[in-house]
Formats: C-alpha cells, sequence, structure tokens
C-alpha cells in the first residue's frame, strides 16, 4: 500500500502542524523532509545513526554559539543545535510546488533596523580604529537586523516567502524553508560553506558584494566594483582564512579555483572554490570549519571576541549553517558513513513568535567606508526582503517595452562576457602557485627526515604554513602557545614561532607573553627557530630593534621585498612593524631585511630567521621559495 503523493504530502503539511523542511537545490525539483526534531548541545551529538546502530539523514541548524565548542568567545543566547531526524524524504517538482504554496503577499508592521544608519556606521569607525588599527584582525564582519511584526499565522508567511524565493531568486545554493515549533528559517543561500562527499571536501568563498541598479546588472556597471581594491583584497583575505580550515582538515590542504561570478537574482558576488581530501567524521569537518570567514572575520578566533565586543545582541543561526548529512550509498570501513551539505546561514528571514529578524553583515577592512558599509547592509536586507515579497521587487522600469506573449529570455551569464572573463582571469595573476596546483606532500622533499614544531598564537595561518613545511620534508606537528610545554620546546629540532593578533609591547596579554618566553628560550638554547609576524616581531624587539604601528595597517596586503639579495613577492597581514633605530642597527646581531624607511622584513642570525609576511599565504607568490630559504638558514 502506497502512501500520499508528494503533493498531497506537501498540502498536509502546510495545512498541519508537523515539523518538515522544504530545500531546493537544482531548478526543477523541491526535497520534502519530515520527520522529528532534537535539540543537542554539540556537533558529536547530532544522531546520526539510530539506537540499533542504522545510519539516518538529519538536518541540522547549526547556530552561531556553537563555535564555544572551538573555545571561541560569543553572546550565548542558549540558540538550539537543532535536528530534523529525517524519516521521510520526497521529490516534487518545482511548478506544482509553485501552483501548491500560498501567494498572498505578508504584510510587516514596525519595519526597521535594530541599529540606526549613525550607530553603525560609528561602530564600522570604532572596528576599524581600535580593532584592524591595534591589529587585532584583517577584516570583521559586523551585523544589523531587519526586524518587523508580522501578523499572519507562521506557517502561512514562512511557505509564501519560500514559494516567492523559489519564483523570484536565481543563483542561490539552496533555497529552504525549516518549519520546527518555535523557529521558523526561510532563506536563499548564495554559498556552500562546506561540504563533503566520498572523501571529498569542498569549501565555496564568497566575498564582494554588488548590489545590481534598476534594470539589473550589465557588464559595463559590474567592472568598477571587479576594479575595485577593496573588494579584491576582501575575497583574497577569505579564501586564506578558508584554507587555514582546509589545511586543519584535508591531507592534501586545498587547491584553488575560480574564481568566478555568483550572480543571483539582486546581487553579485565573487568567489573561488577549494577542495581537498579527507577521512574525517563530517561533523569533526564542520567543527573545524565554523564558521566562514565572510560572516565572521579574521583570524577567525579574534573575529569572534571582536564581534562579541561590538555586537549588541546574540547572533542566535546568522552565520552558522544548515548542514544535511546523509548516509553514504555505498560505506566503506576507510571512510565516513555519511555525506555533508552545509550551506552558509545567510540571506535567510527568520519568523519566531510573531517577530521577522532579517540579519545582514558588512565586512569591514583597512579600506572600508563607514557609509558604504551602511548601504551593504541595506542592499543586502533590500536583496532577501524583494526576494521574499516583502518590499518591492525590481521591476526592470527602465528597460525597453518587451512582447508580453513572448517568451522570457534567460539573462546571459556576465561571467561569460570575454571582458568581465579576463578582469576576474587577472586576479589569479596576483596568486601563489602552489595553491592553485595540486598537492599532495609524499616527505621527499629538502629537509626529508627533519621535525619541526608550529607553535600557533591564535592564528590557524599555522595550518597553512604546517602544510607547506610538509612539502618540504618536514614531519610536522602544532601546539598551541597555552599548551607547549619548556620540555616540548627544547626537545624540537625546529621550532617554529607562529603569527597571531594583537599587539607585540603589551605584555600584560597571556598569549603574547608566552611567545616571549617561547622565542627568548630558544634564543638562549641556540636550538634552530623560525619567527614569523607577531613572532617576528618580538624576536625583533629582543635584538634590540624597535617596535610600532604602521601608519596604516598591512592586511591582506602584497609587496614585492628583497629578502636577503632575492626579491620576493609576499603577502603582509600586520598592524605592527620592527624597526631599524634612528641611531642605526650597529648592535644588532643579525643580518637584516629592510626597506628605505627602516621596516624590518625578515632577519636571520646563528641558528634563527624571522619573516614579517606570511609565506603561507595565497598573496605569497614567492613563498615556498622564501620558506625553504629561511629554513634552510635555521637548520644549517
Amino acid at each position: 500500500m502506497t502512501g500520499p503523493s508528494p503533493l498531497t504530502r506537501l498540502r498536509e503539511l502546510a495545512a498541519g502542524t508537523e515539523p518538515f523542511a522544504l530545500i531546493a537545490r537544482d531548478g526543477s525539483h523541491v526535497e520534502i523532509l519530515t520527520g522529528d526534531i532534537v535539540d543537542v548541545d554539540l556537533l558529536a551529538d547530532i544522531p546520526l545513526t539510530d539506537a540499533a546502530g542504522v545510519d539516518r539523514e538529519v538536518l541540522a541548524l547549526v547556530p552561531f554559539r556553537q563555535v564555544r565548542e572551538r573555545g571561541f568567545a560569543c553572546h550565548d543566547d542558549g540558540a538550539p543545535l537543532r535536528c530534523l531526524v529525517v524519516e521521510e524524504h520526497l521529490t516534487v517538482g518545482r511548478e506544482e510546488v509553485l501552483a501548491a504554496l500560498p501567494s498572498a503577499p505578508v504584510s510587516l508592521a514596525d519595519a526597521g533596523f535594530d541599529i540606526s544608519d549613525e550607530d553603525y556606521a560609528d561602530i564600522v569607525r570604532r572596528v576599524i580604529a581600535d580593532e584592524i588599527g591595534r591589529g587585532e584582525g584583517a577584516n570583521f564582519v559586523i551585523r544589523r537586523d531587519f526586524t518587523a511584526r508580522v501578523a499572519e499565522d507562521e506557517r502561512t508567511a514562512a511557505l509564501t516567502w519560500f514559494r516567492a524565493l523559489l519564483e523570484h531568486e536565481r543563483g542561490a545554493y539552496w533555497t529552504f524553508a525549516v518549519i520546527t515549533p518555535g523557529l521558523v528559517a526561510v532563506g536563499a543561500s548564495p554559498e556552500a560553506h562546506v561540504s563533503a562527499q566520498g572523501g571529498v571536501v569542498t569549501m565555496n568563498p564568497i566575498s564582494g558584494t554588488f548590489r545590481h541598479p534598476a534594470g539589473g546588472a550589465t557588464a559595463a556597471t559590474l567592472t568598477s566594483f571587479l576594479e575595485s581594491t577593496k573588494e579584491t583584497e576582501e575575497l583574497f583575505m577569505v579564501v586564506d582564512e578558508e584554507l587555514k580550515m582546509m589545511s586543519a582538515v584535508c591531507s592534501d590542504g586545498g587547491r584553488i579555483t575560480g574564481p568566478h561570478l555568483k550572480e543571483m537574482s539582486r546581487l553579485t558576488h565573487t568567489e573561488y572554490v577549494l577542495r581537498g581530501r579527507s577521512t574525517l567524521d563530517p561533523r569533526d569537518i564542520l567543527r573545524e570549519t565554523m564558521f566562514a570567514p565572510t560572516v565572521t572575520g579574521s583570524p577567525m578566533q579574534n573575529a569572534c571576541t571582536v564581534i562579541r565586543r561590538h555586537e549588541r545582541a546574540p547572533r542566535g543561526y546568522y552565520s552558522g549553517v544548515a548542514a544535511l548529512f546523509t548516509p553514504v550509498s555505498t560505506p566503506s570501513a576507510a571512510g565516513p558513513s555519511h555525506d555533508l551539505d552545509a550551506p552558509i546561514l545567510i540571506r535567510t528571514a527568520y519568523l519566531v513568535d510573531g517577530m521577522l529578524r532579517v540579519p545582514v553583515g558588512a565586512t569591514l577592512v583597512r579600506h572600508s567606508d563607514p557609509d558604504g558599509e551602511v548601504g551593504e547592509t541595506h542592499g543586502k536586507a533590500a536583496g532577501i526582503l524583494g526576494a521574499i515579497g516583502a518590499i518591492p521587487r525590481d521591476t526592470a522600469a527602465s528597460a525597453p517595452p518587451v512582447d508580453p506573449d513572448a517568451p522570457t529570455p534567460e539573462r546571459p551569464a556576465l561571467g561569460d562576457d570575454p571582458e568581465i572573463a579576463a578582469l576576474l582571469t587577472s586576479r589569479n595573476a596576483r596568486l601563489a602557485p602552489f595553491w592553485m596546483n595540486p598537492q599532495d606532500p609524499d616527505g621527499s622533499g629538502p629537509f626529508a627526515g627533519r621535525t619541526a614544531v608550529v607553535v600557533d598564537a591564535e592564528d590557524r595561518f599555522t595550518t597553512m604554513l604546517a602544510h607547506q613545511l610538509r612539502h618540504l620534508g618536514l614531519s610536522v606537528s602544532i601546539a598551541p602557545w597555552s599548551e607547549i610545554t619548556d620540555a616540548q620546546a627544547d626537545q624540537a629540532e625546529l621550532i617554529i614561532a607562529g603569527p597571531g593578533p594583537g599587539d607585540p609591547r603589551d605584555e600584560t596579554n597571556d598569549r603574547i607573553r608566552r611567545m616571549r618566553e617561547v622565542v627568548a628560550r630558544r634564543r638562549e638554547s641556540g636550538g634552530p627557530l623560525l619567527a614569523v609576524c607577531l613572532s617576528h616581531q618580538i624576536l625583533a624587539d629582543g635584538l634590540g630593534l624597535d617596535l610600532a604601528p604602521l601608519e596604516r595597517p598591512h592586511q591582506g596586503l602584497q609587496k614585492t621585498v628583497d629578502v636577503f639579495g632575492e626579491l620576493a613577492s609576499i603577502g603582509f597581514y600586520n598592524t605592527f612593524t620592527a624597526r631599524i633605530p634612528a641611531g642605526g642597527a650597529g648592535a644588532v646581531d643579525a643580518e637584516i631585511a629592510s626597506d628605505a624607511a627602516g621596516d624590518v622584513y625578515a632577519l636571520r642570525g646563528p641558528g634563527f630567521a624571522s619573516v614579517q609576511g606570511h609565506l603561507e599565504s595565497i598573496l605569497s607568490r614567492d613563498g615556498l621559495r622564501t620558506l625553504e630559504r629561511l629554513v634552510g638558514h635555521a637548520l644549517a
């Protein structure tokens, strides 16, 4: 005996009280998921198997507060890690869904942002001055919420909005509605944060937002956006941040392809795709990649601290993920039991107790204009509000009249325009070939048989650095600054003192004080040492050089510098610099690479070397070559 048809089932759900989810992942079908709701505390608790050990499909809404699992700060609102344990998974045609769902507009009352434009602009100024300006990180995402009261029944409102998104939004990775007791989420996420299928992990960093003018985007209107230094550097920085995550979960580190355009109905973004291989449980992959730098900032751990300082309320599910865990069709003993598909929870409307909330954020970098960032939040809010029909949609009134009986042609993809394609491709000329090519270290590099410990000072650039060191043949482990003991540091053949946020002069900071101890102890012992960024500054200070803030932070800046007789294109993420004293550096027991102003890029002396830039960054075209030279000197 068969059950009702998928369309009949959808109508039952729309009229009933059962929890369910609708997901559109292609242009022709909608998936219907029903089952029981289970709220859990930790990612490891997501119930991927039943009591008998049988694999189950689960859709999980992961709130931002799960960053606590990584020891990161947040406003903890207690939002549950909500799991829909799937008992029924049906598929119905898109056109059938459009015909079945309600379409009458849902009215809003008391609509507006929870933070005024003026107050948000002030927050932007403070973050640039007090956070980026003090070396706390390269970029930070600070959100504000568009809110309104909704009198309509929550289920009807959610299905109305889902129908509108399905009809009017294009280019979304997932279009979805999740309807559960006390929590409704409807959205069109443009971005797959992380997926894992057949052992292949994919991440999709998207950054830069171009709001389409009336009548739609054209190659001419898009060109100035693609030529923007701010937008280009913003994308490079988030790619670097996601490569840190990829290097932590993938044995081959991750390879970059792109850039591409992500064209949606009202917005266009730029994106790269990162791929690597992993044998980790998908819940562990999700934990190590919480959350996307496009909606948090970098370095990730400090970004969470900055978010807590400057956002006035908890994030709820904004910047979390919707994670679908699907049992693999042919499981193997060596591989994970489930595939993972997890888009970011952005471009999403939440409805709780009759209150609509649409969170939106802007990525703040050293070039940010406060008024421009205010405008970006308006654009992002308008994108989702227009798509769900809560505000008027762009009717392209400036376009010429067309035959009303003629079929509507699909607009040509702007990424196919030769000039646009050339602009996108030109970006890769700045990037390190190492991360564009296939990678799989085999331990046969020039330092094969040697070992190294990388001390992490709360910047996971150390995962990328460790990956490059393995390509050079080293056996590498990573130790957090708070856990490495003096005995471990003494026994290491090579110590890599890593980068981290903050003012290197701040000896009241436990992390910086410990990094000073690690660097000083290693120097006193004479053991091989390589110091990077923050640790380079600490080493320079110990050698008698000055430390000073830069007039303009070098966050995400690419420079070509002379590193001991060899020009190298290197990416920099520093707010402070080591500087040759006004009286000269005659007493410094090291060879110094510096610019005409006396800013020090690198040091080397007996058993040690250091570098201000990030040789592991995608911006370091000559990073691997320079790293080999400096490691070779330290180990000589």
